[in-house]
């Protein structure tokens, strides 16, 4: 049984550049029915990280916010990416969509503004939200649910990527 206190980490970034890392990084770990979610505040960069890590993924095409269309997919290296932005729509509408058929198959789900379908989530995922800081810099905070996140969060702390939710 887990407990009720979930583990956190941080991940600071002060250009894109590090924002892109953190997508190489966590694009290591990728396996068929990996979901993130994003979110953060308008301007965060939600957007910026989906972009590096779809790059990370090996996807060549230029990736935005699907924030009209819902759901965008591609075809990475390896496995499909499917980008998710739940801003404009509601839960209910969001549960029409079929989103079970992303969570549980054959590629990537990376969901932004996913606090909008909480109730819809996998119990297994990467929660990530993006808090600006007052000189730019952006801090990614990632919340593992599930053993696979558990793992990957902890191997990046190990290796220096990382720092326990309680570091500055």
């Amino acid at each position: 049984m887990r407990s009720l206190a979930q583990s956190t980490f941080k991940f600071h970034s002060e250009h894109e550049a590090d924002t892109d890392k953190l997508g190489t990084l966590l694009s290591t770990y990728l396996q068929p029915g990996t979901v993130f979610t994003l979110d953060g505040d308008l301007g965060a960069g939600k957007t910026r990280f989906s972009q590096g890590f779809a790059r990370a993924m090996g996807i060549s095409e230029h990736v935005n916010s699907p924030t009209f269309t819902i759901i965008k997919e591609y075809e990475g290296a390896g496995l499909p990416f499917y980008h998710m932005d739940m801003y404009r729509i509601s839960q209910e509408e969001a549960d029409e969509l079929g989103l079970e058929d992303y969570f549980y198959g054959a590629g990537v789900t990376l969901i932004e503004w996913s606090s909008l379908i909480e109730d819809l989530l996998p119990p297994d995922r990467l929660s990530i939200t993006i808090t600006q800081e007052v000189d730019q810099t952006r801090v990614f905070h990632l919340i593992p649910h599930g053993s696979p996140y558990e793992s990957w969060c902890v191997q990046m702390k190990e290796n220096g990527h990382l720092h326990d939710g309680t570091d500055n």
